[in-house]
């Protein structure tokens, strides 16, 4: 799998591990592009404002995959879930990030800020981007996520 261009985007509680991942995967990924839609330190902000940032650029194509970080991953991935070409996935091992990959075709991983440490977020990470879409049976279930009219 190639990856080009991957956002990130955290609130105050998820600062620390989103600094972790965007220093792994620069290193790790070497020449692709990293966008940091903030926050930018460990002062209070909403979560929201942040995961539309981040939701806006994966819907206007300019980043094709995300990290997102919060205090327990969830409340980012639900605002970040609102944009139609998001979909985000809670990871909080390297099982989940495997199978939000594996079997729902996730372009945003989700991590719980509060709940890993450094260590398991850089292996969560390379295992969410490691791991291709099994597709066969779970293309069609992937294909009913987006509201339909």
């Amino acid at each position: 799998m190639t990856i080009n261009k991957v956002g990130l985007a955290s609130d105050h509680a998820g600062f620390e591990i989103k600094e972790v991942v965007k220093n792994f995967l620069d290193e790790w990924l070497g020449e692709s592009e990293i966008y940091d839609f903030g926050t930018y330190s460990e002062e209070r902000v909403d979560y929201p404002d942040f995961a539309h940032k981040l939701g806006n650029a994966i819907d206007s194509g300019e980043v094709e995959w995300g990290v997102i970080v919060c205090g327990s991953g969830n409340g980012i991935a639900m605002a970040a879930n609102k944009h139609p070409h998001v979909r985000a996935g809670l990871a909080w091992n390297t099982e989940q990030a495997e199978l939000t990959r594996l079997h729902n075709n996730a372009n945003v991983l989700s991590i719980p800020g509060r709940f890993v440490t450094p260590d398991e977020a850089r292996a969560i990470t390379r295992t969410f981007f490691e791991t291709e879409f099994e597709g066969g049976r779970h293309t069609a279930r992937v294909a009913k996520i987006p509201l339909q009219d």
